[in-house]
């Protein structure tokens, strides 16, 4: 852990017991502080893992502490993140890394400014499943992807979580709190975006808490909660992607890509591991193995590697090659995610103005260089 990157946390809510846990399982970062608006949370959480507990100005000027994580609200993800840069610091952003692709610009010319680095969730897309996905795309085990689906449905949060006001709006709905999952998948397996169209309605305009010391208080819908899109892709494949907090049961599976010459089934991608399937032409069907670390469950039983994505950056930041984690990546899909609420909206095709890279892959051997695998 000589070489660990030092790690700041910004933001002591639910997500950051993530970060701070599953630090264990990797090797080039360690969580050293914490800082909080609320300094009593700070204080808790450093207490709770063993850390420093800093007002936000003390951590940002920490000459120990190279890369901060933003782990505050979305609304203000494009703030912190300035700030943490102007502070002469890397940054690592929960999804969404920002609202708009202008905010995203604005972070990337500021970070080239300072020669830093910028990077964010999620990171869900290095799991086994996926890096098995990309790979039997990529050796055409089932033909060029011409066309796929996604599905992600629910009834919604209201019924689970105490206060999920911020769920129901701009900034957050169906769209951009889950689509950075499925969107940075489907771009590290098939590349970017080019245009979309959708469809999208708000069926209430207010949401009944079922649960906690507001249980029946009736909450305002600001954003859409059902949208259905089909994005085309600069490789020419046509993904349908329908997503909603209306739905009561489906049975659609999560994402399918269709081939050429077969289809797979890939798992959850809001997850690392998962059941990866293939069905080609004659009818058969094969459950495929990947033989890949970040498939194997090592948090209950799930395979959690959430931290994952900040381990790489460390790495990359010390050896000097790019992150897969990057803001070219994060900044598409936030243009991505803005352009289906906008085609919802005006019922006009939305091109885009950016473009990514696919991040490399990410190997078994990858895993294995970013893992703690032994007592520190």
């Amino acid at each position: 852990m000589s070489k660990a990157v030092k790690v700041g946390i910004i933001g002591c809510g639910n997500i950051s017991t993530t970060y701070m846990r599953m630090g264990r399982f990797f090797r080039d970062y360690k969580v050293v502080a914490c800082a909080d608006l609320n300094m009593d949370a700070a204080e808790a959480r450093a207490a709770e893992f063993g850390l420093r507990a800093l007002s936000i100005e003390a951590l940002l000027t920490d000459p120990e502490i190279e890369v901060v994580v933003n782990l505050t609200i979305p609304n203000a993800h494009y703030e912190v993140s300035s700030n943490i840069l102007k502070a002469g610091k890397h940054v690592y952003s929960e999804k969404p890394f920002v609202l708009t692709a202008e905010e995203g610009a604005a972070l990337k010319a500021l970070a080239a400014e300072k020669g830093l680095r910028i990077g964010s969730a999620p990171d869900t897309f290095m799991g086994g499943s996926h890096q098995k996905a990309r790979e039997m795309i990529d050796a055409g085990e089932i033909g060029a992807v011409t066309s796929g689906t996604i599905h992600v449905m629910s009834g919604g949060m209201e019924h689970w979580h105490p206060n999920p006001d911020f769920f129901f709006e701009p900034g957050a709905g169906p769209i951009f709190d889950l689509a950075p999952y499925y969107l940075s998948n489907l771009v590290q397996l098939l590349g970017p975006v080019s245009r979309v169209v959708a469809m999208s309605s708000t069926p209430n305009s207010h949401r009944t808490i079922g649960c906690g010391p507001r249980n029946g208080e009736k909450i305002p819908v600001t954003t859409p909660t059902t949208v259905h899109s089909i994005l085309q892709f600069a490789n020419g494949a046509v993904i349908s992607y329908g997503t909603s907090w209306d739905v009561k049961d489906h049975g659609h599976s999560n994402m399918e890509l269709y081939g050429e010459e077969g289809t797979l089934y890939v798992p959850d991608p809001n997850f690392f591991g998962g059941q990866l399937r293939m069905a080609k032409g004659d009818g058969s069907e094969v459950l495929i193995s990947t033989g890949h670390p970040f498939s194997q469950a090592n948090d209950g039983d799930q395979a959690n590697y959430r931290g994952a994505g900040l381990a790489d950056m460390a790495k990359a930041i010390r050896e000097g090659r790019p992150h897969r984690c990057n803001d070219d990546l994060a900044g598409h899909v936030v243009e991505v995610m803005g352009a289906i609420l906008q085609a919802g909206e005006t019922g006009a095709m939305v091109e885009m103005k950016t473009t990514c890279e696919r991040p490399a892959p990410f190997s078994a051997d990858d895993a294995f260089a970013i893992m703690e695998l032994e007592e520190t």
